[in-house]
């Protein structure tokens, strides 16, 4: 389903995300030299095209969006703050020789702000290491809050053995749940995403090291994510792009993985974001909040209901694609009610084909009616042939 309660758990249609139905009839994509590969709208929360999505892949430094999202999360609940100062220690300083490392110094200290710097602009291997440490205490749980993190997401086919992505068996995802992963970044921490991923270059110890996402220079659009490098896992990158589509502000989540060159994850990125933004349109279908219809409730305190979306939803369809709807509420509906509680569907067809059902929830509480109301109203659904 497109969009399931991107609402709730992954809370809007940035979230569901990479489990959704692709879009009806979409133009062809194009042929991306990747080992796997995965295209989302993250306004609408569709899957745009995908090449082997859920092949088991090797992240490398992509690992380091969830010790980013970690990281944030500490910063949000007071855990840490941005002047935080973390004590070097000698293994965040021993990384593999020869690794992306910010040049740190053991017993030296850095800000969680220097760090994440360090982290997302530079990919320091030692900044994951430094930035493990100070939020939990030790690497080792870390990890463990990362790998509970991903199983809160529902990342099902995703697993850390460290916080920088250096090869392990135990480190491994899938294209999927990498764009869900890069979702929830953008969704959860607004303030924070783009603040790191987005800056061209940073400075450290005297030592300027450039963004390697390229497409930062290429894209005025281009507001992040991260990339990801090994011999043996090849050139990845995930980017996100943000760009008006009529009156709304959509967003485009790109993940290549797996490319022979620097130049070629870019490349084909840039690409794939292109093909996205061009060939497709993202529609505000309904306001959060906003009544989409007030079917008749039964044994309540009130005789109807308003019924709608928690959040803003949206589709993204081809340009020009006639978009209809119809309510389909559950029946009968019988109080009591809670708010939030679903209460029926709204279809969508595209063109005349069906392509979605979107849950309805009621936007207002209803209360049970007296011994009167409720044995009265029970009698008319008894009439009506309604029988609850």
């Amino acid at each position: 389903m497109p969009l399931s309660k991107m609402a709730a758990a992954l809370a809007c249609a940035l979230c569901t995300a990479a489990h959704a139905q692709p879009v009806p009839a979409a133009p062809p994509a194009p042929a991306l030299a990747a080992r796997a590969w995965l295209l989302l709208d993250a306004t609408s929360g569709q899957v745009l095209g995908a090449h082997d999505p859920d092949k088991r892949i090797e992240p490398a430094s992509l690992t380091k969006m969830m010790t980013a999202y970690v990281v944030f999360q500490a910063l949000r609940d007071h855990g840490v703050a941005l002047d935080t100062r973390v004590t070097v220690s000698t293994r965040a300083w021993k990384v593999a020789p020869g690794s992306s490392r910010m040049f740190l110094e053991p017993g030296k200290q850095a800000t969680i702000d220097e760090l994440l710097n360090g982290l997302l602009v530079q990919s320091g291997n030692d900044a994951a290491i430094a930035l493990a440490e100070g939020v939990a205490g030790s690497v080792e749980a870390f990890v463990a809050r990362m790998n509970q993190q991903a199983g809160r997401m529902g990342l099902a086919s995703t697993h850390f053995s460290n916080p920088h992505g250096l090869p392990d068996p135990q480190t491994y995802s899938t294209a999927r749940d990498l764009s869900m992963l890069a979702a929830r970044i953008v969704r959860d921490f607004p303030g924070l995403a783009g603040t790191y991923d987005a800056t061209r270059q940073y400075t450290y110890n005297r030592i300027t090291q450039p963004n390697r996402n390229r497409l930062l220079w290429l894209d005025a659009s281009v507001d992040g994510m991260k990339t990801g490098h090994t011999e043996s896992a090849g050139y990845s990158l995930v980017a996100t792009a943000r760009r008006a589509s009529g009156n709304v502000q959509r967003r485009l989540i790109s993940v290549v993985v797996g490319t022979a060159s620097d130049h070629d994850r870019t490349r084909q990125s840039r690409e794939l974001l292109e093909w996205g933004f061009r060939s497709f349109e993202t529609v505000r279908l309904y306001a959060g909040g906003t009544p989409v219809g007030s079917p008749r409730i039964w044994k309540g305190t009130r005789s109807t209901v308003p019924i709608g979306f928690e959040r803003d939803t949206y589709v993204t369809v081809r340009p020009g694609a006639r978009i209809e709807r119809t309510l389909v509420p559950a029946s009968p509906l019988v109080a009591p009610l809670a708010a939030g509680q679903r209460v029926g569907e709204l279809e969508v067809r595209v063109d005349g084909e069906p392509a979605w059902r979107l849950p309805l929830v009621a936007l207002q509480p209803v209360r049970e009616a007296s011994w009167f109301g409720r044995t009265w109203d029970g009698l008319r659904l008894w009439l009506h042939g309604l029988g609850a």
